[in-house]
């Protein structure tokens, strides 16, 4: 068992093994009180004010409500020991963060992961700006002062991206009943809403995810301008390989016709 998880995590690509790893490693040690919260929500007085500029990273690594539970388990000589064993909330995040993301750099950003860094790097800044700017207007700024951790919206927003590359992938939810990728979002929104969470995390996910999507797909086939172009700067911080199809061994191709091997 132990293999093969370490084997699952090694196969994993580097921005989804890395994401993954600090976010376990930094809400293990709030729930185990080694790091404290307070020290990682998004603050913008205590970041503009006090320069504490690493908040603007750390409220995308911190997924709440971990909950570590004690348990008591009888070893092998009768004696109680106890284990900590977290609850089904942080394991339901950790799984749409290590599946979706892991999708997205594997399959949609294949071979291009300064392209998938640069995405994962503009809806945090949508997603930054939207709570900054929400927090000044009158009658919503009550709403946006409560969301001081931005992690679920990050991932939320990585289901979004994944549902309209793949929006004809036939899914089921909890085997109630089948729906196509596209409409995963919102059915996703439903549940949250149905077990009394707050609409407000994953609706940020779904409009920096749109946003996204609106600048990287439809508005270049509109008037042929990419907009979200990869910086060279983010280009140059990864080596990414082409993608190459190896060649199945044991099976003969055939050479190819002799007007091409003459042709200029």
């Amino acid at each position: 068992m132990a293999q093969a998880i370490e084997e699952w995590y090694k196969q994993m690509p580097v921005i989804t093994r890395s994401y993954l790893t600090a976010a376990v490693a930094i809400t293990i040690g709030c729930s185990l009180e080694i790091i404290s919260p307070y020290h990682l929500y998004l603050n913008p007085k205590l970041v503009v004010k006090h320069y504490q500029f690493w908040r603007l990273i750390t409220n995308f690594l911190y997924f709440r409500k971990m909950g570590l539970k004690l348990v008591h388990k009888l070893s092998s000589t009768f004696n109680m020991v106890s284990i900590y064993m977290p609850d089904l909330d942080f394991m339901f995040h950790m799984f749409f963060l290590a599946r979706y993301c892991k999708l997205l750099e594997e399959n949609t950003f294949r071979g291009r992961t300064a392209d998938f860094f640069y995405m994962l790097l503009f809806g945090a800044s949508v997603l930054t700006g939207i709570v900054l700017i929400g927090g000044m207007i009158p009658y919503l700024s009550a709403s946006f002062a409560r969301i001081i951790f931005l992690s679920n919206s990050l991932t939320f927003m990585m289901v979004y991206v994944w549902s309209k590359q793949n929006p004809f992938i036939h899914m089921s939810f909890l085997g109630l009943f089948t729906f196509t990728a596209a409409y995963l979002p919102w059915v996703l929104l439903g549940f949250s809403v149905l077990v009394g969470a707050s609409a407000w995390v994953d609706l940020l996910g779904m409009i920096a995810g749109h946003a996204y999507y609106f600048l990287e797909d439809v508005y270049p086939q509109m008037t042929g301008r990419r907009p979200l172009k990869t910086p060279s700067l983010i280009k140059a911080l990864f080596a990414d390989e082409d993608v190459v199809v190896a060649r199945p061994e044991n099976v003969r191709f055939a050479p190819p016709p002799a007007e091409e091997l003459h042709r200029d």
